[in-house]
């Protein structure tokens, strides 16, 4: 399962909003990618459908959707959001992450 914080909530809610997606029936898809200075990197982007090999997840009111492959990289994974001076933008706090870039967007197992 993914979980997402509730500053990530209210975050994906206002991006949804101002993409023309409805947060109450559209998914955020979450995967992993090969690529970044670690070797994995993470996608995120918003989508109104599912495919039939897609985990689908409810937190926080929030609808995800994983492919099968990324799954397994991202077990446990939490969503956040972090305004602060190191940078805006959604963080994954990832469990199962044995490194990290510096920039906190890619990893390795």
């Amino acid at each position: 399962m993914i979980k997402v914080s509730d500053h990530a909530k209210k975050k994906v809610m206002e991006l949804m909003t101002d993409d023309g997606f409805n947060p109450s029936t559209d998914y955020v898809r979450v995967g992993v990618k090969s690529g970044g200075c670690s070797g994995l990197s993470y996608d995120l982007k918003f989508d109104k459908s599912q495919a039939e090999e897609d985990k689908v997840f409810e937190n926080n009111d929030i609808k995800i959707i994983v492919d099968k492959k990324s799954f397994l990289y991202l077990i446990g994974t939490t969503l956040e959001y972090s305004g602060g001076l190191n940078g805006t933008g959604f963080v994954f706090n990832n469990p199962n992450a044995n490194r990290t870039c510096g920039c906190g967007e890619s990893f390795s197992l």
